[in-house]
Parts: structure tokens; C-alpha cells; sequence
């Protein structure tokens, strides 16, 4: 019983905490800088303003409502899971991973849902101000995720003599993400690294 509280004010405090990081920064980068805007920190890293409308990494798939709502669900799956897998005695590190994924997702399920209420259009000439709220950029539910984490470690140009891609510039890692993407991908690999036994067992017992 007691090792079920902790977990489950540990899964709490995750969340809470990336949500906070998360939506903090967001609104940072949103209020103060310019759609496609950047800011160098080394050569390797800059943080650079973009919107997008669709998944992790700015990928996109489907329509805007199905990914928000697919999120929506995916978020209250997720934490059903967690509350039946730490009744049944689950590795805390295991529980850490999947409050992570909620928490991530949660966040961009954030800035779908309320973004475009209250905020006003960002572009590449004005910065987004607070507006009252339902007067913003967009619909419930259309509002556009904010990413500013870029990361181009190292580019090239492919040589003339290749197929496909001969001369083509070439960039690693081209996409660009939040925290709370970061939250997503942190969990989810370690969940796989180390707890994949765990994630088998508890949908066999299922």
C-alpha cells in the first residue's frame, strides 16, 4: 500500500514537473521570438521557433482533430495502465518511463487544445501576444504544437557520384522539438532498453 502511494504521487510529480518545464518554455519562445526565429548556442544546437500541427518531431499523418483526440485517449489509456500496473507490484523505474510518456504527451495535448484560444497568430514579423481567451488564431482543438529544441550536430553534402541523393545537403538530426517530445522519447527508449520484459509480462497477465 505504501509503495502504491509513492508511485503514484511519483507519477504525479513527473507529470507535474514536465507539464511546468514544458508549457514554461513554450510560452517563453512563443512570447518572445518571431515564427522561425533562432538563437545560436553552438554550432550544434540552436533554439529555433517552429509550429507544427502534427506528432512528435513535427510529423503529421493524419487530420488535426484525429491526432488531438488520438492524443486525448492515448493519455487516459496510458494512466489506466499505470494505476492497474502499480497495483499489481510494478518496478517503480517501469512506472518513471510510462508517467514520462503521459507527461509528454499531456503537454503537446496542451498546446492543441489552447494555443490557438489564447494567443494571436505568430509570424515571421510579430511575436504572439496573450489574448482573451476564444479571440486567438484557432478553433479548440486546432491550435499548433511549439518546437524550438535544433539540434543539426554535424551536415554535409552528398558527393556527385551518389545515387538518389548526389549532391544533396545532408543534416543530423534535422528535426526540431519540445521538452515534452523529449519527455516522450526518453521514456519510451528506456522503456524499451530496460523494462520491455515488464511491458511483456503485464500484457500477458491482461
Amino acid at each position: 500500500m505504501v509503495k502504491s502511494k509513492l508511485q503514484l504521487g511519483l507519477t504525479a510529480g513527473i507529470v507535474l514537473g514536465v507539464l511546468v518545464v514544458d508549457q514554461l518554455i513554450k510560452i517563453a519562445v512563443k512570447t518572445t521570438m518571431c515564427l522561425h526565429e533562432h538563437i545560436r548556442i553552438a554550432d550544434w544546437f540552436y533554439i529555433y521557433f517552429t509550429e507544427n500541427n502534427g506528432m512528435a518531431f513535427g510529423w503529421q499523418f493524419f487530420d488535426k482533430i484525429f491526432l488531438t483526440l488520438f492524443r486525448l485517449i492515448a493519455v487516459v489509456l496510458i494512466f489506466i495502465f499505470v494505476r492497474k500496473s502499480i497495483k499489481r507490484g510494478a518496478n517503480t523505474g517501469f512506472i518513471v518511463c510510462l508517467a514520462m510518456i503521459i507527461a509528454g504527451a499531456a503537454g503537446n495535448i496542451i498546446d492543441c487544445l489552447f494555443y490557438g484560444q489564447i494567443f494571436s497568430e505568430s509570424t515571421p514579423y510579430e511575436v504572439a501576444q496573450f489574448v482573451p481567451f476564444g479571440t486567438g488564431y484557432q478553433e479548440l482543438f486546432y491550435g499548433r504544437v511549439v518546437d524550438m529544441f535544433y539540434f543539426p550536430l554535424f551536415e554535409f553534402d552528398w558527393p556527385s557520384w551518389m545515387p538518389v541523393v548526389a549532391n544533396e545537403h545532408f543534416i543530423f538530426f534535422s528535426p526540431i522539438f519540445n521538452f515534452a517530445d523529449s519527455s516522450i522519447s526518453v521514456g519510451v527508449v528506456l522503456l524499451l532498453l530496460f523494462y520491455r520484459n515488464s511491458l511483456n509480462k503485464h500484457f500477458n497477465e491482461k
